[in-house]
């Protein structure tokens, strides 16, 4: 059985300036980035290099109208090396440039299995919750297949992934709150997913223990106490990403998929509305194992009885980010049978790493109960 993937080498610098230093950057270097990132981190550094602005393109979570025109843009660079500066969308987006010089995002869906490396990726991540940067997935919202799915290939594996804390400076709030709870949401399911491992779960509680006591810390000191959590919480988005790159995401990810893809609803935002109703579906079908272990660690953490475990993680979460009924995103009662079906069809991938099965009964009944 596999143990854990270490793919990507792993760095760490103090500046940016630092990094571009040691890796050299210029000619037939591509940044794809947001400008409001670039222009205060690098702006002064008179790099040499191509640059390509995410946001130019549209707003929100990559789509493969969005991917396909920065695609054919980056085609014309001719670039050897693609530098991912940013967020979940940036880095799903580069991971995408990698393996292709101008093939679309269906092409690359269809021929999945013969995907090959064009160009060297290098991955600074500037938020704390996708981990992204250590794994080989790509999330892109097929438009014109009506669907929100992965395109994963060893291919698609960063050549370095590179931790800088200072690229976190001035992250907004809203986007630190979610991003985080998707990191806590990663190192859950992929301690409790069939695939964990020993080696998986040592990342994953440790991503676990450093979330829940950056998440006290803040609420109890308020936000002036954050920069100096910076590098904690960027740390422990890498070890979660390190966790589930081997032992996967579950039925809080899959279930979250079609309230994001239809309602733009962000990704860790979407994953926090499911996270816990999860968990408590999980329990009415098994209290042993691994849960048990889990609820265990938490209670530690949160400080109370194992039963109240869920309710006691939700009153921390929602002093960061409150957590909303799904018709309140606008999610109707016909609705939920559409998701239903779109998780059962579409997220095998993902609902087969549960930690018990889940039919399309269970999905429905969690989706009514956090209506």
């Amino acid at each position: 059985m596999k143990q854990i993937i270490m793919r990507p080498e792993l760095h760490k610098f103090n500046t940016c300036a630092q990094f571009t230093e040691e890796f050299g950057l210029g000619e037939g270097d591509l940044i794809l980035t947001n400008e409001y990132i670039f222009k205060p981190f690098f702006g002064s550094l008179g790099l040499k290099v191509a640059t390509i602005f995410q946001e130019k393109y549209g707003a929100g979570e990559p789509t493969d109208v969005m991917v396909d025109a920065i695609i054919a843009d980056a085609a014309k660079t001719n670039c050897d090396r693609i530098i991912a500066i940013g967020g979940g969308t940036v880095i799903d987006i580069a991971k995408v440039l990698a393996v292709t010089n101008g093939e679309s995002v269906d092409s690359l869906y269809d021929h999945v299995s013969n995907l090959e490396k064009k160009h060297e990726l290098i991955i600074l991540p500037t938020t704390c919750g996708t981990g992204s940067e250590v794994t080989n997935l790509s999330i892109i919202n097929r438009t014109r297949a009506g669907t929100k799915t992965g395109l994963a290939s060893e291919q698609m594996f960063a050549n370095h992934a590179v931790l800088i804390p200072e690229l976190l400076n001035g992250l907004p709030f809203g986007v630190f709150a979610t991003s985080s709870i998707d990191a806590l949401v990663h190192a859950v399911e992929s301690s409790l997913s069939p695939k964990a491992t020993p080696y998986t779960k040592l990342f994953g509680y440790k991503a676990i223990e450093m979330i829940i006591t950056g998440f006290q810390k803040i609420v109890a000191e308020g936000r002036d106490c954050m920069p100096a959590l910076m590098e904690d919480f960027l740390i422990a988005s890498n070890y979660a990403g390190l966790a589930f790159g081997t032992a996967g995401c579950a039925a809080v990810h899959a279930m979250s998929y079609p309230l994001g893809g239809t309602y733009h609803v962000a990704h860790g935002e979407s994953n926090y509305a499911m996270f816990t109703g999860v968990l408590k579906n999980y329990m009415e079908i098994k209290q042993d194992g691994e849960i048990a272990v889990m609820n265990a660690y938490l209670a530690g953490l949160l400080g109370c009885e194992t039963d109240k475990v869920y309710d006691k993680l939700e009153e921390l979460l929602n002093q960061l980010l409150p957590k909303k009924a799904l018709h309140e995103y606008g999610v109707t009662e016909e609705e939920i049978e559409t998701f239903t079906d779109a998780v059962m069809n579409t997220q095998g991938r993902l609902m087969a790493n549960n930690f018990v099965p889940l039919d399309a009964d269970c999905v429905r009944k969690i989706y009514k109960e956090l209506y």
